[in-house]
């Protein structure tokens, strides 16, 4: 039946996407042949061709599921602020951690940037929590809370701010202290776009 047809498909493409995302977490994209994600689960290499092309495209299928996650994350996390400002510090927490826990650091920004090109790997992060970040900050600049600065060009500071420090955070040793390292960072920078001038908030 085309119903059942259309459902065996998509519980197909999960099941794939869900391999692929296991073994390039666990190895790495380049450590990672296709064969290999077939079996692992449990169809065919042309099921895997069929639903996603390539490797490459399986990869980008994967990438964009761990920011969807990620964004997801920032999203819960500045749910429940009392304000804006508390959602905008919130949200940039959470992308830290999200960012390099065990389940989205190698994918996000280990592979991420060079298997599919900054040009793209910029694309998906700005449609995730690049999307959520823009929001708040022009929140913030409708209500006159936000210093005179142009709302688009200091999303795109703190974006890549914050991908940077990410970045760092997954390379070091100790990344539960980089991260407060890291945060104790990005607060003040954040503070210091407060229109009253006040530190804290």
């Amino acid at each position: 039946m085309p119903r059942a047809t259309k459902e065996q498909s998509e519980a197909t493409a999960t099941a794939v996407r869900a391999a692929a995302r296991r073994l390039f977490t666990e190895r790495g994209y380049a450590a990672v042949p296709l064969d290999e994600v077939a079996t692992e689960a449990g169809v065919t290499r042309g099921a895997v061709y069929h639903h996603y092309g390539s490797r490459r495209g399986l990869f980008a299928a994967v990438h964009a599921e761990v920011q969807a996650g990620v964004a997801a994350a920032v999203d819960e996390a500045a749910q429940d602020a009392a304000d804006p400002w508390e959602s905008l510090e919130r949200g940039c927490r959470a992308f830290l951690e999200a960012s390099v826990a065990d389940d989205a650091r190698r994918v996000m920004l280990v592979d991420g940037p060079a298997v599919l090109g900054w040009a793209a790997w910029r694309d998906v992060d700005a449609a995730s929590s690049g999307r959520l970040l823009d929001e708040v900050l022009a929140e913030l600049a409708r209500a006159g809370r936000l210093r005179d600065v142009p709302v688009v060009a200091t999303s795109a500071l703190l974006s890549g701010a914050m991908n940077e420090a990410a970045l760092w955070i997954a390379a070091s040793a100790d990344r539960e202290a980089a991260t407060r390292d890291a945060w104790d960072a990005l607060r003040d920078l954040l503070r210091g776009l407060r229109a009253d001038g006040t530190a804290r908030g």
